[in-house]
């Protein structure tokens, strides 16, 4: 597969901190596990720079789904009853995601979303910000469907570990190791948001959620009950919300520290590799967690008490 060779110019660019109103696309998994969630509604709340353009569902394989087409189907669900829980009516542009994970680093898989991406990109002023937050198989399916869309988009992803970290196994990378080799080797601009030692400082208790988010309507009621579910029996317990990191960068990319780097090679291994010479990317350092919970608690409130809607463009 032949890709565009964006100009060093162009890719700088692209991979500074954004500015403005941001148009975005959210890639989620979002019936996997209870963070998702949480970054569905992030997003929805965050008009002042999310100007939320679609949601995807993205396929996932775990104890909570029977294979990949599943688990785009109950997320595609789960993005519903969200919407629901909002008061957000419209779905025409919630669309369902691959049923399968890439074939190999070649061969796409067409869905809905994957074609919706690539003609969304051809709108708008500026690049359109491709926020996935599950397995990447519907993005990397739309950069080999339509190379060009390469120029197109800036491609924020919450998966793998740090180029430093032993292994790059984790759970969003793992599952379709060939759709993240494409991104990573295709020349996209992109900004990885590592979960060891960056995502995984997102924790929060049940102490925590039952004062910011349980009280704030159906939709807090919700998000609870989810991560109760979660807790069982442990006396000393905490819950990794890891997702919010995604929306966190690009509501304000201070409250995740990040670094130009360039783009590291994924081993069919899942180990690190390094090429200097190859393209930049952006790789998030750390994150300042109490920024990020506060933003989406404060939000959630004023959404409770009718000063905030979801932006739903």
């Amino acid at each position: 597969m032949v890709f565009p060779v964006l100009s060093e110019q162009l890719r700088a660019e692209r991979l500074s901190q954004p500015e403005g109103e941001l148009r975005v696309v959210l890639d989620t998994d979002t019936y996997n596990e209870v963070d998702d969630q949480f970054a569905v509604v992030h997003a929805l709340l965050s008009p002042e720079r999310i100007s939320l353009q679609a949601l995807y569902a993205a396929p996932f394989h775990n104890g909570r789904s029977e294979g990949p087409a599943d688990g785009m189907e109950k997320s595609y669900d789960e993005i519903i009853r969200l919407l629901e829980r909002l008061g957000v009516k419209a779905r025409d542009r919630v669309l369902k995601g691959s049923d399968r994970y890439l074939p190999s680093r070649s061969e796409s898989v067409r869905s809905a979303a994957a074609e919706h991406l690539i003609e969304l990109s051809k709108s708008g002023d500026g690049p359109l910000y491709v926020t996935a937050i599950g397995a990447i198989t519907n993005v990397a399916s739309a950069i080999l469907m339509d190379p060009g869309i390469i120029e197109r988009i800036v491609v924020v992803w919450l998966g793998g570990h740090p180029p430093y970290w032993r292994t790059a196994r984790e759970f969003n990378l793992q599952q379709d190791v060939a759709a993240a080799q494409v991104v990573f080797d295709s020349g996209v601009p992109f900004v990885q948001i590592p979960c060891a030692c960056v995502a995984s400082h997102l924790l929060t208790t049940i102490p925590e959620l039952a004062q910011h988010v349980q009280p704030q309507g159906d939709i807090g009621q919700y998000l609870f009950d989810i991560c109760e579910t979660y807790r069982g029996s442990h006396p000393v317990w905490s819950k990794e919300i890891w997702d919010i990191s995604a929306t966190g960068w690009l509501i304000d990319a201070d409250w995740v520290p990040s670094t130009v780097v360039p783009s590291p090679i994924l081993t069919d291994q899942l180990t690190w590799s390094v090429d200097a010479s190859r393209h930049n990317i952006r790789i998030a350092q750390s994150l300042r967690r109490d920024r990020i919970f506060g933003d989406l608690f404060g939000k959630m409130a004023r959404f409770a008490t009718g000063e905030l809607a979801p932006s739903w463009d």
